[in-house]
Order: C-alpha cells, then structure tokens, then sequence
C-alpha cells in the first residue's frame, strides 16, 4: 500500500503563487509516477501534472504549462507543485496520486493511489 498526503492549498488571490505538498510513504515498488490532479464542481477530474520517479520525466497540461512546475525531493519522500501566476479557474480541490504508467500525463483510473486533496481557492 502507498498513502499520499497533500498539503499547502489555500485562497490566494489571482496572478499569487501557491506551492502544494504530497508525501508519499510505504511500498512504492510498483509505482513510477506520481502526480496532480483537479476537480472542480460541474467539471470532470483532470490530469495537471506528472513526475515519472525514475528518471525525473515531467508533463503538464497545456493549462497550466509554463505557470505551474512538478519537482521531487527523495530525500524527504515528497512532490511539490508550485503554482504561480494563479486564475480564478484553476480553483479546484487539488489531488496528488501514485501508479505505474508508461509515459506522458495519466488519466486518473490509471492512477492506482490518491490522497484526500487540498482545496485551491483563487477568488474572481
């Protein structure tokens, strides 16, 4: 079993900066990725951005390409995205989530591991 736990999100306002949280413990074995996910109410769950472990691969959705960046520090078993130039539609409840894919952004029911979320608020 893996187990993911976000933190970092908040309200900020528009064009601020965030940077969530996602620590990873237990058997990571059959996993080579972790990644961000969001979902906001009325809309389906989206893929944001991804670290492939191994190698340090990294892929974002075009939404946030140039505004948000994924980064690992292995030493303390935790993945970040940092959030810059927020939008009022990137508000959403932000999930990091664990799994084995073979390459580029996953869809979520590849993903086998999630978190509970951080909520992102970014008032209009």
């Amino acid at each position: 079993q893996v187990q993911l736990v976000e933190s970092g999100g908040g309200s900020v306002q528009a064009v601020g900066s965030l940077r969530l949280s996602c620590t990873v413990s237990g058997d990571t074995d059959r996993t080579n990725c972790v990644a961000w996910f969001r979902h906001a109410p009325g809309k389906e769950r989206e893929g944001v951005a991804v670290i492939y472990t191994g190698g340090g691969a990294t892929y974002y959705a075009a939404s946030v390409k140039g505004r948000f960046t994924i980064s690992e520090d292995s030493a303390k078993n935790t993945v970040y995205l940092q959030m810059n130039g927020l939008k009022p539609e990137d508000t959403a409840m932000y999930y990091c989530a664990a799994g084995l894919y073979a390459s580029g952004l996953p869809r979520p029911s590849g993903m086998d591991y999630w978190g509970k979320g951080t909520q992102v608020t970014i008032p209009s």
